[in-house]
């Protein structure tokens, strides 16, 4: 455990930051999850309506530090491939 009191304060700002992160992160994982499942059973209007809320929660994430910008892009870009290709 740290000694000083700036790493001790330093310690507690790293540990909210990491436990926001992770929440996130969980969030983003589950909206990517949403549209994935909507475009392997073929359901194009649910996996367009999905993809736009997950396009959303990967732009904020990137804006609030979690992901770095080309990550999010790359995973925007990746998602869309598969649902123009399920609307199809």
């Amino acid at each position: 455990m740290a000694n000083h009191k700036s790493a001790i304060k330093r310690h507690k700002q790293s540990e909210k930051r990491r436990l926001r992160n992770a929440s996130t992160k969980s969030t983003l994982r589950s909206a990517i999850k949403k549209v994935t499942e909507a475009t392997a059973a073929g359901k194009a209007d649910e996996a367009t309506a999905t993809l736009k809320e997950a396009v959303t929660l990967l732009d904020r994430a990137v804006s609030k530090g979690v992901l770095h910008r080309n990550n999010a892009s790359r995973k925007i870009s990746r998602l869309t491939v598969k649902v123009s290709a399920a609307g199809k």
